[in-house]
């Protein structure tokens, strides 16, 4: 099983995976680990990340980038009325009211939603994943900004579904930071002890996002969020594009701004500037080449100008930092540490700035750009069977308040309850329990629409439906449990009506006691919650606003289950305090059933399955359209590869290697190749350049097979050589009766020679058939016959020669008064295992202690 984080952002996206004990960040094709968030539609297929950035320019039209804050969102929506001025593609309306994008693709008009868009970079994502991991990849965590709401939210999981994708979870960015720098930290305080508090702060291409964290050991908990979703690098660029247009327009007459494609260098060119003002504080020079009306422009900046430029933007990075602290109501010196990450907070001023509020260094301990992936990566590990990993519990946060709204019954008044307050914890589950006779609606909205960077303060509209009155007339309890899930997305998960029903005589006293315990609350008419019954449970009244706990991974109990755990022992103690009384007249006996009711949940933004469906048909028609068509690409290189290759080497090592002849006619056919390839092999089917090739390899195979037997073949003729030397001068020793080969019998040893005797013979015929050969001609004998006679030769002489020699069985030694008897041979054959088992001396000597040595001529 696959452990994938992605983080994908608005300019670039990084991947991180588990493997080998820890968290990698891999790199793509071009081994860069930064992949850009740039799809670039053509004639044949589509190109995504590093090949659609290089063909921004040339492609403007065709070219879609920064899309990642269209998601969810409608097309006459204010934000992307204001973004659409900028974009160098077309962003045309849909027929559901949301964000499309107009581009040519196969030569035709294509209207793509955004999720489609984005499922197309997770799909070069998840390709880059399985080819680093060599296995299928499904299951990843994906980061998202923190003040993404439910609609935007939705559309990223629609986008991963797409490309078939399952997002274990939909993570905060600034939430991933956080669990990166906490879960490797072995000097966090107790669970029991003061959790320190560490600031987190990101500013990427397009937004300002800020966290408070509470660290315990094995425990994080966000405190909470604040953010500037319109603050970032691109606003820094923004601000030099702006300045230089002014500067060309005097200087030079030159409207950048009319032409696209000048614009876009301009941006290029201003965005390597910015980062090299970050480590220059010097004049540096901004020079484009043929910039428009095939004329040079030129400027400079340094880093004073800069700030003077944007002292607007940074005087923006304190409002959310003032908001964080205002709404987790911390002082500055609670602060143990501020770490920072992202692209632009590597410019000098902002890290001023962050440092000046906090009055202390901020701290680069993370990766700027590595840290979010890092992050999702180590949270999918958490939540995948497959890895074990550090306990370690994550309390993220709701960024905007929810509240609920309904009707009342034969009223016209409505209730309002806020469920979900700013920075509760999340995930988590409330029970609430309402008194109805009827389906009832509930609405589901932000109770806070201005600090919703959202124009919909709407969430949804949820119906609950069968529901009915009990049958004496009164009304049901419907218990409706909602939801803040692992996505950050609220839900009304699932609808209960409590019905009471008369139970056998059969069944035990309990049921009956489940019932009479249960306190109800008359509804108050100056209430404005009288149809919803308040969390009071210590005043006695039954408890109607229910939590289940924060982890995610903690399934919540049952309402009904709850309720019965604070009734029971109350009627226990009812029951004890009967035993004194007289008897009173039997009750019926009811019991208490759960039946579920069904939720029709109509969402400010949620893709129809019909539709989902289209767009997953639809991917993966390009995608096996990109694989026809870089197979196609591959067939063609492959041609124009063989024909440089051969073109070179026929007038180097292979010249010698093809007769005068087809020299010639090769040369001639290689050169009518190459011209057919730039003319109208251009664009032919990936046949056609297969039967080109085919029709070259016919020629240059054994040409190309000469060449490497003449170098491989003397080898194995050498190797073949010394075995053969080695076998026969092993059957020559056995003959002047070796001591070594006394123990091999002769009829095997005549195999050997056999064997050797006719090698040798096979040898020298082949030997002498190739020297007649010349170099242009089919070789004689190949290397590999070479190299199976070697085989041959080694599987029946080895085993014979090789064999062990038989152990000699000490004799006896005989006890005598002065010690063991050792007869004569025992000692000559001590003398020669002596001699056997001495390492050699220099120039034959012996050490002058040594006994039983022998000097030796070793010439």
């Amino acid at each position: 099983m696959s452990v994938v984080g992605l983080d994908v952002g608005s300019q670039s996206c990084y991947i991180a995976v588990a493997r080998a004990g820890g968290i990698e960040t891999i790199a793509n094709e071009f081994s860069d680990r930064c992949t850009p968030s740039v799809i670039s539609f053509g004639s044949k297929n589509r190109t995504i990340g590093v090949a659609a950035k290089n063909q921004q320019i040339t492609h403007a039209n065709n070219t879609v980038s920064n899309f990642k804050r269209f998601h969810g969102r409608a097309f006459n929506d204010p934000f992307i009325q204001k973004e659409k001025e900028n974009l160098s593609y077309n962003l045309v309306p849909m027929k559901n009211g949301g964000v499309g994008i107009k581009v040519m693709y196969m030569d035709e008009d294509h209207l793509f939603s955004v999720e489609q868009i984005t499922a197309m970079l997770l799909t070069k994502l998840k390709e880059t994943a399985e080819n680093s991991l060599k296995k299928p990849v499904t299951d990843c965590v994906i980061s998202v900004p923190s003040f993404f709401t439910d609609a935007e939210r939705r559309s990223v999981l629609d986008a991963a579904q797409i490309v078939g994708l399952n997002c274990l979870r939909l993570m905060n960015d600034m939430t991933a930071v956080a669990l990166n720098y906490g879960i490797y930290k072995q000097d966090l305080p107790c669970w029991d002890e003061k959790p320190r508090i560490v600031v987190f702060v990101d500013m990427g291409h397009s937004a300002f996002q800020v966290c408070a964290c509470a660290f315990n050991k094995g425990k994080l908990k966000v405190l909470g969020t604040a953010f500037d979703p319109f603050l970032g690098g691109k606003n820094f660029d923004e601000k030099l594009v702006e300045h230089f247009c002014e500067e060309f327009k005097t200087k030079y007459k030159l409207d950048a701004k009319s032409k696209i494609r000048a614009l876009l260098r301009l941006y290029q060119e201003c965005e390597k500037l910015k980062k090299l003002m970050s480590s220059n504080s010097t004049d540096l020079p901004l020079n484009i080449e043929c910039f428009m009306n095939d004329k040079d422009v030129s400027g400079k900046m340094n880093r004073a100008q800069f700030e003077e430029l944007c002292a607007e933007l940074l005087q923006k990075i304190e409002a959310p930092l003032h908001s964080l602290m205002e709404q987790t109501r911390l002082k500055v010196e609670d602060v143990s540490a501020v770490e920072i990450v992202g692209g632009t907070t590597r410019v000098p001023a902002v890290k001023e700035k962050i440092a000046k509020f906090f009055g202390k260094d901020v701290s680069t301990t993370l990766n700027a750009d590595e840290a979010v992936a890092r992050g999702c990566a180590l949270q999918c590990a958490i939540l995948s069977p497959a890895f074990k990993v550090r306990e370690f519990s994550i309390t993220d946060a709701v960024p905007f308040p929810i509240s609920l709204v309904w009707n009342h019954d034969s009223e016209d008044t409505e209730g309002v309850h806020e469920v979900f307050t700013r920075n509760h914890a999340a995930p988590f589950s409330k029970v609430l329990t309402f008194l109805r006779r009827g389906p009832f609606e509930l609405e589901a909205f932000y109770s806070d629409p201005h600090g919703v960077p959202y124009p919909e303060a709407k969430i949804g509209r949820f119906v609950v439906q069968n529901v009915s009155a009990q049958k004496d007339g009164e009304k049901s309890r419907v218990k409706v449990k909602v939801r803040v899930n692992t996505h950050g997305i609220f839900t009304v998960s699932t609808a209960s009506m409590v019905e009471k029903v008369p139970a056998e005589e059969s069944e035990g006293p309990s049921v009956e006691a489940d019932v009479e315990g249960q306190p109800r609350r008359p509804p108050e008419s100056g209430d404005a919650d009288k149809n919803i019954q308040q969390d009071n449970s210590e005043a006695g009244t039954q408890p109607q606003v229910q939590t289940d706990g924060q982890q995610p991974s903690q399934s919540p109990p049952s309402p009904e289950l709850t309720s019965e755990e604070n009734k029971i022992p109350d009627a226990d103690k009812a029951n004890e305090k009967k035993v004194d009384q007289p008897p009173e007249a039997k009750k019926p006996k009811i019991k208490v059933v759960n039946v579920e009711l069904p939720i029709e949940a109509n969402l400010v933004w949620q893709l129809g399955k019909d539709l989902l469906n289209m767009y997953i048909e639809t991917e993966g028609k390009m995608i096996m359209q990109d694989k026809l068509e870089k197979e196609r690409n591959d067939a063609k290189n492959a041609v124009e590869e063989y024909v440089y290759e051969f073109r070179d080497k026929l007038c180097g090592p292979y010249e010698k290697f093809i007769c005068d002849q087809d020299h010639q006619h090769f040369l001639k056919l290689l050169t009518e190749t190459e011209n057919w390839l730039y003319e109208e092999g251009e664009d032919q089917a990936k046949q056609a350049y297969v039967d080109k090739l085919e029709e070259l390899m016919k020629i240059g195979t054994p040409v190309k097979v000469r060449f490497q037997e003449a170098e491989d073949r003397p080898k194995m003729f050498e190797e073949l050589g010394q075995r053969l030397q080695h076998y026969a001068k092993t059957a020559a020793d056995f003959r002047s009766d070796d001591e070594q080969y006394n123990h091999i019998d002769e009829s095997e040893m005549k195999k050997v020679e056999k064997s050797v005797n006719e090698v040798m013979e096979w040898m020298n015929n082949v030997m002498n058939a190739q020297a007649k050969k010349s170099l242009d001609q089919d070789p004689a004998v190949r290397a590999q016959d070479i190299k199976a006679k070697i085989k041959e030769l080694n599987n029946t002489c080895e085993p014979v020669v090789t064999q062990p020699k038989p152990k000699i069985e000490s004799p006896k030694l005989e006890r005598t008064p002065n010690g063991p008897n050792i007869d004569k041979k025992e000692e000559d054959l001590e003398g020669k295992n002596n001699f056997d088992t001495e390492p050699p001396h220099q120039n034959g000597e012996c050490y002058p202690n040594e006994k039983n040595s022998i000097n030796m001529d070793l010439d």
